[in-house]
Order: C-alpha cells, then sequence, then structure tokens
C-alpha cells in the first residue's frame, strides 16, 4: 500500500453516512471506489455533494441484516472500516438492547464476512469509554474500565469492547488484518448527532442558553474531526504497524472543562448566550485525556488543529447550516 496516498482501493464502509463516515468519504472518493453501508439514522452526508459522485455507492441496510449484509459487499475489497454503531448517551439509557445489539452482533457479522477476504487492513472503531468515569492520560495499555451492569450508562461501552476483543479474535484465527481505534471526543462540521461542542455551539450561534450538567468541571480532551481522519489514515498507509493494535486518537492539547468550554463557545461565537446549571441524573465522565505517544509512534499521528481554530471552523459551519 502506498506510504503518500490511498488509491485505487475498494472501500467498504458500514456507518458511512455519519458524521466520521462522511469525512472520510470525502477524502477517500475521488482516488477509490467507496461503498456506504448505513441505515441512515443520522445522515451527516445530506450536507454533503457526497450521494451525487461516481465513485460511491450507497447500500441501505442494517447491520443486524446479516443476508443484506453481504450483499452490499463488492466482491473486491482492499480496506474495511466498521464504524456502525448506536452511539449517543441518550440512546443508551433509551435503547440499551438495541445498543448491544448492533454494536455486538452487527460487529459479529461483518466479522464473519470478512474472515476469508483478502484484506489490506480492517480498521474497527471502539470507544474512549472503554476507560472508564476517569481516564486522564490513559494509555492502550491500560486496565479497561466499565461500571456496573445495572447502570444503562454502559451499554455502550461494554458493547464497545466486547466488540474490540471480538475483532482481534478474528485476527489470532483468520489472520485478519484487524487495527482498532478509539476516539477521544471529536467534534467539526458534519455533526449532527449527540455531544458538547455540537450542542453548545448550535444553540450559542441562536444565543439560546448553554444548558451545563453538573458543576461543569468534567474534563475532555476535544479532537477536530480532520485530526482524526489523519489519524484513520495513519493506520490505512501504515498498515504493517497497525494491524494487531489499538490505538488511542485524540488530542491531549485540547483539554478543557465543560464549563470553560462553554464559556469559550460563547465568545468565539461572539453569542449572548446565558449558562445555566442542571443537576446532573446519569452517570457522567469525570475526566478523558489520551496518551497518543503509541499513535504518534506506529502511525505517525499528530492532531495539529487547536480548540480554538477547530471552534472557529465549527462555529461557522452551524452559522451556515443551524441544525
Amino acid at each position: 500500500m502506498s506510504q503518500d496516498k490511498i488509491v485505487k482501493k475498494n472501500i467498504f464502509i458500514t456507518g458511512g453516512s455519519g458524521f466520521i463516515g462522511s469525512w472520510l468519504i470525502a477524502r477517500l472518493i475521488q482516488d477509490n471506489k467507496v461503498w456506504c453501508y448505513d441505515n441512515a439514522r443520522r445522515v451527516s452526508a445530506k450536507f454533503t455533494e457526497l450521494s451525487r459522485h461516481r465513485n460511491l455507492t450507497f447500500v441501505k441496510g442494517d447491520i443486524l441484516d446479516k443476508d443484506n449484509l453481504k450483499s452490499g459487499i463488492p466482491k473486491r475489497l482492499d480496506i474495511v472500516v466498521h464504524l456502525a454503531a448506536i452511539a449517543g448517551v441518550s440512546s443508551y439509557y433509551d435503547m440499551p438492547l438495541e445498543t448491544m445489539q448492533v454494536n455486538l452482533i452487527g460487529t459479529y457479522n461483518l466479522l464473519e464476512l470478512m474472515k476469508n477476504k483478502d484484506l489490506d487492513i480492517f480498521i474497527d472503531f471502539s470507544t474512549s469509554e472503554v476507560y472508564g468515569r476517569y481516564a486522564k492520560g490513559v494509555s492502550e495499555a491500560d486496565d479497561t474500565v466499565q461500571g456496573p451492569v445495572s447502570d444503562r450508562r454502559w451499554t455502550y461501552g461494554i458493547s464497545k469492547l466486547a466488540a474490540e476483543s471480538l475483532a482481534h479474535c478474528y485476527h489470532y484465527k483468520y489472520d485478519l488484518p484487524v487495527a482498532s481505534i478509539r476516539p477521544f471526543n471529536i467534534y467539526g462540521p458534519l455533526q449532527i448527532g449527540e455531544g458538547a461542542i455540537r450542542i453548545f455551539v448550535s444553540n450559542a450561534v441562536r444565543n439560546k442558553t448553554l444548558s451545563i450538567h453538573g458543576d461543569g468541571s468534567q474534563v475532555r480532551a476535544w479532537c477536530y474531526i480532520e485530526d482524526l481522519v489523519e489519524g484513520v489514515f495513519g493506520c490505512m498507509k501504515n498498515r504493517d504497524a497497525a494491524i494487531g493494535s489499538v490505538f488511542n486518537l485524540g488530542n491531549p492539547n485540547a483539554s478543557i472543562s465543560i464549563l470553560d468550554l462553554a464559556k469559550k463557545i460563547i465568545k468565539i461565537a461572539g453569542s449572548k448566550s446565558k449558562l445555566c446549571f442542571r443537576k446532573e441524573t446519569r452517570t457522567d465522565i469525570e475526566y478523558r485525556m489520551p496518551d497518543i505517544s503509541k499513535a504518534k509512534k506506529l502511525i505517525g499521528y499528530s492532531p495539529s488543529v487547536s480548540l480554538t481554530e477547530g471552534l472557529k471552523r465549527t462555529v461557522e459551519w452551524y452559522r451556515t447550516n443551524p441544525i
């Protein structure tokens, strides 16, 4: 595989119509053939011109429908990016069973269909939630931590961790070239699901109140979407180093408390929004910041977009595309 560019590849992306998938496809579509398999639950791609591109084939379907999934996979395939999942804290509480089914059984369906394919790489998207409530400077070698089964908050993290382990079992048994990514708080244009920055910015550009759960002392390391995409490309371009590994992808230099984040967004947006505080009724993450030294060393990952610059770009996009 080229060390400079991804070209002339057949690429299959599950969940490709979503936030991250839309950005990935935009980067890949000019020089490759891309198949997007998605149930269209969240369609960030509607804000783009991707659907009209000659190199894109869209297949609508549920990842739990194995027969339909099989029919949508091209005969020749080089790269798989598995993004399809139920995400968003509200979903964990409202649809805990569906979250577990899609994230775990859906991954199993895809792995079964790919286990005998001659792939360059299979990139599985996991989550930083595998590190639990307090994750300060965590590395991939650190223990994964989950909360009590009685708390629906953890259905996402548990299902993603199980799916990640399952994918690596396929690597061990079938030599499937698996690499896993654990994203840390990704944000930017095209995000239409949940997420503090998406909600804060969307409200700030309309001068609406920004609601903060708890006292706002929770800390997150925010990663601009373009930096995440570069990390995914790093896995593709450095497949020999990536296969069999797990990578934290995030920007530890963009760490900030939720309260300070809200204030910063109001300032950048020139907003008249006020802040209000609400009692936290659900389990929250106290601290989330990655150690990315492994990704730097093995796949050349180096996030470059500062929080201020990323927020400026995000604010301008939501001004143009109010949602």
